[in-house]
């Protein structure tokens, strides 16, 4: 029983055995054959590419040998090209030399006419050239300056027509003489006194003369002092209103007014400033500013025209784009120096652009203080806007007064210095003085040299005398007719 069973055992190992080994040889055949099949797809791809290398170098061939048929046609246009060159050349020299054949014999011909030698014809062509050249120049210059001047006069009056028409203030002209209200008739007896006793008093102490005439319920003081006026107006306001007028008073109440000026004026200062739109100003700036309140110009107060130039300036400005701020600060401040005059040494615009910038004032503040009559040139458009500014309040209808011979003396000055010029037969000024029209001599100024006439007179007008606003020069040819009688 146990060696049956060990030859099944047996048995079966050799079945196992057999059964691998022809797995083994099937699994060969299957791998055998795979790899013939890939050799046969190998050996077919290379037959494609060895074909397909073919095929591209007869195709390369093909065209070597068109580009070399290329070459040889090109190498042949080449020189067939090279010699038509050379026969252009050749006939270019031909025509070359006859054109400069044909040139010396018109130039011969044309100096044995004219008498002249090719320089001297030349030159001749030159001149005239350049003369026609410069003609045209200058006339061509002549109408770009009038059309500038045109558009700037049309663009200044519009801005500054808006500025002063958006103001519309009253004007600010005074006298030497304040009338002081009187609350009744009565009471010019009192301020009279006893044998003139109280008014011979007033008098005395504050030097200021009191006019007690027919107008009703009111008494003038006159004095060319505006600072003794005002203290004798607030003492006898003060004496008004207590009522008690006798020479002990009268002392009492000079005391307190004189006692009061600089409150007066810190008070006038502020106020002016707020009128103005302008803040933040030093103290010592708007005290001082109080004491021009005042000062006069041509009978203009200072202090008023200086409130108006700030609105001027601000508006003028706003039209045109420029910093308003700084515009309506220095022209309020651009006559502070005014107020110490006599107590400083300098003009009053250098002393009130050193005072500004002594409290902290902005530079272009400053420039425009100092620049505002040209001392110093403007290094801003708001310096330039100061000045018209000043000029717009100081020239309005009725803002200041001048005597008539200082008039007739400015005027005079103002036309012998235009007619001391060379070719100015004549001058006229006009407009009170902001116009001058200049007539010439035709045979000495011609056409070309007006404008530099012009502006000759223009620059010696401003350098030699003092005038408000801008002065325009018209310069005029003085036209001659010559008639023959039959």
């Amino acid at each position: 029983m146990g060696e049956a069973l060990t030859i099944l055992v047996l048995l079966l190992a050799c079945l196992v055995a057999l059964l691998l080994v022809l797995l083994a040889r099937r699994e060969a055949d299957v791998q055998r054959r795979q790899a013939v099949e890939d050799v046969a797809s190998i050996k077919a791809e290379a037959r494609s590419a060895l074909q397909d290398v073919e095929r591209r170098e007869h195709r390369v061939a093909e065209r070597e040998r068109e580009i070399a048929v290329e070459r040889r046609e090109s190498r042949e246009r080449l020189e067939s090209a090279t010699q038509r060159a050379e026969q252009l050349r050749v006939e270019l020299e031909s025509v070359e030399q006859l054109r400069r054949d044909t040139d010396r014999q018109a130039q011969e011909a044309l100096e044995a006419v004219s008498g002249l030698s090719a320089e001297q014809a030349r030159a001749e062509q030159v001149r005239r050239i350049v003369g026609q050249a410069t003609h045209e120049a200058a006339a061509e210059v002549r109408r770009a300056e009038a059309a500038a001047r045109r558009q700037a006069d049309d663009r200044a009056r519009k801005v500054l027509a808006t500025a002063v028409q958006r103001l519309a203030a009253p004007t600010s002209s005074q006298s030497v003489v304040t009338v002081v209200p009187l609350p009744a008739e009565e009471m010019k007896g009192r301020i009279i006194g006893k044998e003139g006793r109280n008014i011979r008093t007033f008098e005395a102490i504050t030097g200021v003369n009191v006019i007690i005439d027919d107008t009703p319920d009111s008494v003038t003081l006159s004095s060319f002092d505006p600072e003794r006026r005002e203290v004798a107006a607030v003492a006898l306001e003060s004496l008004i209103s207590d009522g008690r007028i006798h020479p002990q008073r009268i002392e009492i109440a000079y005391a307190d007014a004189l006692a009061g000026a600089q409150d007066r004026a810190v008070a006038a200062g502020h106020e002016a400033a707020e009128r103005a739109g302008v803040r933040g100003l030093h103290p010592e700036l708007v005290e001082v500013m109080g004491r021009l309140r005042l000062r006069t110009s041509y009978g203009q107060n200072v202090l008023a025209h200086l409130v108006e130039s700030a609105q001027i300036a601000a508006m003028l400005a706003a039209e045109i784009g420029a910093d308003v701020d700084v515009a309506r600060r220095a022209a309020f401040l651009h006559d502070i120096g005014k107020a110490l005059r006599g107590e400083v040494p300098g003009t009053h615009a250098l002393v009130g652009a050193e005072l500004a910038r002594r409290h902290g004032e902005d530079p272009d503040v400053v420039n425009a203080i100092a620049a505002h009559h040209d001392e110093v040139p403007p290094t801003t458009v708001e310096a330039v806007l100061v000045q018209a500014a000043d000029a717009c309040s100081a020239s309005r209808p009725g803002a200041r007064r001048e005597e008539l011979d200082q008039y007739i003396d400015r005027m005079e000055s103002l036309e012998s210095l235009v007619a001391a010029h060379d070719g100015v037969r004549r001058a006229v000024a006009m407009s009170a003085g902001r116009e001058v029209r200049v007539i010439v001599e035709p045979t000495v100024v011609d056409d070309e040299a007006m404008p530099g006439l012009a502006r000759t007179i223009a620059q010696h007008i401003e350098k030699d005398l003092s005038y408000p606003g801008e002065i325009t020069v018209t310069v005029i040819r003085e036209l001659r007719t010559s008639a023959t009688a039959g």
